[in-house]
């Protein structure tokens, strides 16, 4: 029995809830006293399989590489991952909930006949040693509690959920494992991945995000937020009554409809505070609103407020910034 950390990753670059979710893998397999397995698919990945190899650290790393894998489609990464726990029956199994995490792990529960529990926040073992998940509800206004009937018990983290951990002095070995996919078995042909240009953090894993509601007024009001993200360190955020209003794109949306985050700072400008908003953010660990409106629902869940025009906050704010930095 062990426990399974699927490593998610794209050019090279693990994504960071990946190790995120090693540092937790390795607490609960020493509770249960099981071993702790990553698991790299890929083509060309055994760098990645590599790095990995020395956070937690794992027993063990398994590594499968196939001409198939080389760009994820959830058809080829599902059938492999399927089989290699059909094979190795591990009790537990953990996905990020980034966007492929989201797409993977439903669609590998459903091939296995197991539960999954989504998007969790909190991880641990009963007194059986079953895995107990805690995951948001009703938009983020309370939390339940999922245990699992059967094996294997399947969970997606969202991502700073938990700390980063730090390397290990060793290095766990790197097993090469078959992956079989046969052309009929792949229904969707991923040719290329396009980036979209931009020099900051993904807003999923970003430490610090600045967003813009309604409030912006206009499209052009958020180069005031990216110079404030830009002295940060920052991600660019939106509430969806911005992407409707064409001012951002869709990708920077955050909310029930858009990306769920949960940076160490939210810097909400402009933002009323509705609840599909909150929804994605709530989880923040600390969350300063700027709104000129002292009855904004934000303001509820700020753990700093500043009733003030943003127009006159944050300019100030960046250049205080600036100077405490210099």
């Amino acid at each position: 029995m062990a426990i399974w950390v699927f490593v998610e990753h794209r050019e090279g670059t693990i994504r960071k809830v990946c190790y995120q979710m090693m540092g937790k893998a390795r607490e609960l397999a020493d509770k249960a006293g099981q071993e702790l397995w990553a698991v790299v698919l890929g083509q060309g990945a055994e760098a990645v399989a590599e790095e990995i190899a020395a956070y937690g650290p794992p027993q063990k790393v398994l590594l499968a590489e196939s001409e198939a894998l080389a760009l994820y489609t959830s058809d080829a990464y599902a059938k492999v991952l399927a089989d290699l726990i059909g094979q190795h029956q591990p009790s537990v199994v953990l996905f990020g909930a980034t966007l492929t995490g989201k797409d993977l792990s439903p669609c590998v529960a459903a091939r296995l006949g197991c539960g999954l529990a989504t998007d969790c926040v909190g991880l641990d073992l009963d007194e059986q040693g079953n895995l107990v998940a805690r995951r948001p509800i009703y938009a983020g206004k309370a939390y339940v509690e999922v245990v699992f009937e059967g094996r294997p018990q399947m969970a997606s983290v969202r991502p700073n959920a938990f700390p980063m951990p730090a390397p290990a002095d060793q290095k766990a070995p790197v097993e090469r494992v078959g992956a079989e996919v046969r052309s009929e078995e792949v229904r969707t042909v991923v040719k290329e991945f396009v980036k979209t240009a931009g020099e900051r953090p993904e807003l999923t894993e970003a430490d610090i995000i600045v967003s813009g509601g309604r409030g912006m007024k206009a499209a052009e009001n958020f180069r005031i937020l990216e110079e404030l993200a830009d002295v940060l360190g920052a991600a660019v955020g939106a509430s969806r009554a911005a992407v409707d209003a064409g001012w951002r794109p869709q990708s920077d949306q955050v909310g029930q409809t858009g990306k769920t985050v949960s940076p160490n700072l939210y810097i909400a400008c402009g933002i009323s505070g509705a609840i599909q908003h909150l929804a994605g953010m709530g989880t923040s660990k600390y969350i300063v609103a700027v709104n000129k409106d002292p009855e904004a629902p934000i303001f509820k869940k700020a753990d700093y407020g500043i009733v003030e025009d943003l127009f006159k906050v944050v300019p100030v704010l960046a250049q205080e910034i600036k100077k405490a930095k210099a």
